[in-house]
């Protein structure tokens, strides 16, 4: 068994970092699952995620934008999710300065099954 772990309590530097902090909670060779925290950070306007896996998102706390490169925009608050399948071309536009916004991540291929 792992420790227990509350997803929503951050490190105290936590408001403070530069860029965005990334807790892979668990993993094996068909999974990965990651808590995000974002305070106010952005990807560089030319940047472009294009990930090999499927990524299934919830943001936990405080909010964000993804911005698709085919001019889509979703804006992400607590408790929604969203499936982003594999090569879907995204950045995060946007994230809460005031508050941290904290992601929870399932990355995965499909022969996951």
């Amino acid at each position: 068994m792992t420790p227990l772990m509350n997803l929503l309590k951050l490190p105290d530097a936590a408001q403070s970092l530069d860029e965005e902090l990334v807790d892979v909670l668990a993993e094996n060779r068909h999974v990965r699952i990651e808590r995000i925290v974002s305070t106010g950070q952005s990807s560089a306007e030319s940047f472009w995620y294009d990930q090999d896996e499927h990524e299934w998102l919830v943001v936990l706390q405080g909010a964000a934008r993804l911005m698709f490169d085919d001019r889509r925009s979703v804006e992400l608050k607590p408790g929604d999710s969203l499936q982003i399948p594999a090569h879907c071309r995204h950045r995060v536009a946007w994230t809460t300065p005031e508050e941290a916004t904290v992601w929870l991540a399932v990355f995965y291929h499909d022969d996951a099954g």
